[in-house]
């Protein structure tokens, strides 16, 4: 049996752009992408802090360094700039490939620079 494991995620980031006319997908700093992990064409899953919408789409690259987190094309009508969102990508393995597994999570601030890293979320308390 395959499971399907969260493996990476832009946790927070605040959307810089929204093109409802660019061909499409999720514009995402190159640095950002090879930080987290996420490749570009890849599936990812968008979810809207701001105004509670999730949505699937796929990853592109920004200029690097730019802090690009631009949703375009249909998506655009779900994300507004300054909208915060937690970009997910996940990936299927095996059981004993999950037991071993540890995801890559990124923090970001308002600004898109990164406040933290980790590989673990903590257990919510009651």
């Amino acid at each position: 049996m395959f499971l399907t494991l969260l493996k990476c995620k832009l946790h927070r980031a605040a959307v810089t752009h929204a093109e409802l006319d660019y061909e499409g997908s999720c514009a995402i700093d190159s640095d950002l992408l090879e930080m987290s992990g996420i490749r570009p064409y890849e599936q990812i899953q968008i979810y809207n802090v701001t105004n509670g919408e999730r949505f699937t789409t796929y990853a592109i690259r920004a200029e690097a360094g730019s802090r690009v987190i631009s949703v375009n094309g249909a998506a655009a009508h779900k994300a507004s700039p300054g909208d915060r969102v937690i970009i997910c990508a996940y990936a299927q393995m095996s059981e004993e490939q999950a037991e071993l597994f540890k995801p890559t999570l990124i923090y970001m601030n308002e600004s898109n620079h990164v406040t933290g890293t980790g590989d673990e979320i903590a257990t919510q308390a009651a």
